[in-house]
C-alpha cells in the first residue's frame, strides 16, 4: 500500500469519525467517508489491547494485504478506518480476509 493512500493525520481520523458512516462485526470495526479525489484511502487502528508490537503490527499488514487484493473491487473515492477488535488477534489471513469481506458487501462498497 503506497504511502499517499495511507490516512495518518488525525484531523483527517477525526473527520471521518464525524463525518462517516460505520458497520461492526465481531473482529472489524469499519468507518468510511466520500471524498472528491478518486484515490482509496486507509487508516487503521490496532489497540494495546490487541496485544504487543509484534501481534498488532501483524493484524495491520493482514489487513494491508486484504485491502490490496481487494483493492479493484472496492469503490475508490473513499477513506476507511479499520478498527481492529480482540479476536482479530488470532485470525489467520483467510478468516480476516473473509471478515473483511463480509463487511464490505454489508455497507455495499463493491463496485456494480
Amino acid at each position: 500500500m503506497n504511502k499517499k493512500n495511507r490516512i495518518k493525520k488525525n484531523e483527517d481520523f477525526q473527520k471521518i469519525f464525524k463525518q462517516g458512516k460505520s458497520m461492526a462485526n465481531r473482529q472489524f470495526v469499519i468507518y468510511f467517508l466520500e471524498r472528491e479525489e478518486s484515490e482509496l484511502r486507509i487508516g487503521l487502528s490496532v489497540s494495546k489491547k490487541i496485544g504487543n508490537a509484534v501481534t498488532r503490527n501483524r493484524v495491520k499488514r493482514l489487513i494491508r494485504q486484504v485491502f490490496l487484493e481487494e483493492k479493484e473491487r472496492i469503490v475508490n473515492n473513499k477513506d476507511f478506518i479499520i478498527i481492529a477488535r480482540k479476536p482479530a488477534a488470532e485470525m489467520s489471513y483467510d478468516e480476516v480476509k473473509s471478515s473483511l469481506n463480509h463487511l464490505f458487501k454489508k455497507m455495499k462498497l463493491y463496485r456494480p
